[in-house]
Order: structure tokens, then sequence, then C-alpha cells
């Protein structure tokens, strides 16, 4: 499995916190969060500002971890590699259908695309493509960052609606984010399936068009939410409180439009991204993907993404999302900032 662990950020949690836990009588919990792309996943963003993660360093220690997508994080997480695995709702429904994680457990909201007045995922073609419609696409080679992915998900809605099949109709290969831009500009690929980081960048503005977004696929859906197993919420509540509560107050604080270019400056420095690419949508209403500012997921929506699904053919049998939630750390978390 391809991993890039989080180095700037874990470092740096370690570096400013190593003299407390050396005072402190217990050893912080070691929490390795994964993610698969800034500033999407909060989990990289959470000890950029040592005044907001006021627990870091003595009751847990963040570690981000790096994936392509967020299929390998069920390995991970089923390996005990992971404490913390933000899974697409189309991942999560297949870890603990497929994968034997029935204690897997939904804890929190990363975030939620589709919802009205906020991003939704683009799917984009070059501006001198031929490909004006769905029905254009037959024949063509699609990228996607990965397979049974919540993007790669959407993709074959689409397509379906279309009646269209898989390798009958179309070819899908994987491609990392970072390679989008370069797939799609060498003509490697007929389209591209584009989070905000690729469609805010001027370069792909230049050259791409959107062909059709995840709303129009799928509607609303839950698209990241964070989830751990049974045993380790019972096991370490407390610290997982704690965690709650600064992801909670990390959250509001880069949503609140007065800390819009201090944000700008953080997101840049995590991503190497031009600040200037990122000032028009990070973290901007309208530009930038919901965020529950409680941290709660949207149930309904992730059970509707489920069933569609099982309706597409990629679980063997319905799953009843209630089963398979635990809200009461976020819960309580949110409760400590009123």
């Amino acid at each position: 499995m391809h991993r890039i662990r989080g180095a700037l950020l874990a470092v740096a949690v370690l570096a400013a916190t190593a003299l407390a836990v050396k005072g402190a009588g217990a050893e912080p919990l070691k929490v390795r969060v994964g993610w698969v792309i800034a500033p999407s996943n909060t989990a990289p963003l959470l000890a950029a500002k040592q005044d907001i993660a006021r627990h870091a360093g003595t009751s847990y220690v963040l570690e981000p971890v790096h994936f392509n997508g967020t299929s390998p994080m069920v390995t991970a997480v089923a390996s005990g590699e992971l404490e913390i695995a933000p899974l697409a709702y189309s991942t999560f429904a297949l870890a603990v259908q497929n994968a034997g994680l029935g204690d897997l457990r939904v804890i929190a909201d990363d975030f939620q695309d589709g919802v009205a007045g906020y991003y939704t995922d683009e799917y984009l073609v070059l501006k001198d493509s031929p490909i004006r419609k769905l029905a254009d696409l037959k024949g063509k080679v699609l990228a996607s960052n990965a397979t049974g992915s919540a993007i790669d998900m959407g993709l074959r809605a689409m397509l379906r609606k279309q009646g269209f099949e898989d390798k009958r109709d179309y070819t899908i290969i994987e491609v990392g984010f970072p390679n989008m831009k370069a797939v799609l500009k060498d003509r490697k690929v007929d389209l591209i399936s584009a989070v905000p980081v690729i469609t805010q960048d001027p370069e792909v503005k230049a050259i791409a068009r959107t062909l059709f977004t995840q709303r129009d696929a799928v509607g609303t859906t839950q698209m990241i939410m964070w989830t751990a197993r049974a045993g380790f919420l019972a096991k370490n509540r407390a610290a997982m409180v704690d965690l709650m509560e600064d992801v909670l107050r990390a959250r509001r604080f880069f949503e609140d439009p007065k800390n819009h270019k201090e944000v700008v400056e953080i997101v840049a420095k995590i991503t190497k991204q031009p600040a200037e690419n990122l000032e028009p949508w990070v973290f901007v209403k309208g530009a930038d993907y919901y965020r529950d500012p409680d941290g709660l997921p949207n149930l309904d929506a992730l059970q509707a993404n489920v069933n569609l699904q099982r309706e597409l053919g990629f679980l063997k049998a319905d799953i009843a999302v209630k089963n398979y939630v635990d809200l009461g750390i976020v819960q309580e978390a949110a409760r400590r900032l009123k």
C-alpha cells in the first residue's frame, strides 16, 4: 500500500508537545487519521494552529496519513494501522459488507457534496473536445481516482443513466488527483473526475469545461465521514471527545470569513499551492464543500447513497446505516463549544 506520512504536521505536533508528554503521567493517545486531499479532508489542517488544537499533546497526538483514495484505508483500519478512516459512503458500505468490518462506526461528518448553495464535484472534458453530452462518452477512456470511491460511484451512476456499462461502453482507469490535470491536458483520457483543488486551478479552467456534476448524478451525498472501530472508541472515548472538540473548533475557525486571509495562508503552506489560486474558493460558501458546524453527518443522504450503491450492483445486500453509527462523541464535543 502506497502511503505518505503527513510528516509536516506530525513532526510539528510531536515536537511542540514533547515536553508536555514527558512531564505527564500517561502517554497521550496516538491517533492516526487518513486523508486523501487537502483542504477537503480536514485532518492535515488540524494541527496548523496550536491555539485551536488545545488538547493536542495532552490527551492525544494526531498523525495524518496520506492515501490515494478512501478504498486503501479499509485495509489500514482493518489491520490496526489507522485509528480513524475518513471514508466515502461507497467505501464505508464495502468495508462493512465485503471486508467484514461490522464494528465500523460513523462518528462525524468530514464534508458533504451537492448541498444547495455549496460545491459539487465536477466531471471535466477539454474545451475543444467533441464530447457535448453523455452519449458522446461511448467508447471513451475516463479517469477516476480509485475504483469504489464516491466520485467513482458518481461517474458510474451517471453513465448507468445513459444505459452504459463498464468495459462494454467505456473504460475507466485510476488516476491520482494530483495527476488528473496532466492526463487530460495530454489527451490520455477523455474525461477526468475533479475536486475543487483541480477545478479551481487556473490552468484547468483555461482548458477544460464541466460535462456534468456529482449532484447531477446522485444528488446530495454524505461524501466523506470519519469512521473508527467500536472497540477503539469504547477504550478511548475521553481522548476522542477531546480530539473532536479540537476538530470542531478548527472547523469553525476555518469557516469564519473574518479568518479567510490567514486560512488561505495556512492551506497554501500545507498544500504548497499558490495562495492566489486558493483565495477564491477555500472555505468559501458556494465554492467549497458543506461541512456541518457540529460535525453531524447527513444520515438520510448516507442511507440514500448506500441504497443507490446497492441498486448499481456494488453491494450484495442492503445495509441499514443506523446500525453503524456512534455520534455520541461528536455530540458531546459540540456541547462543550456551546
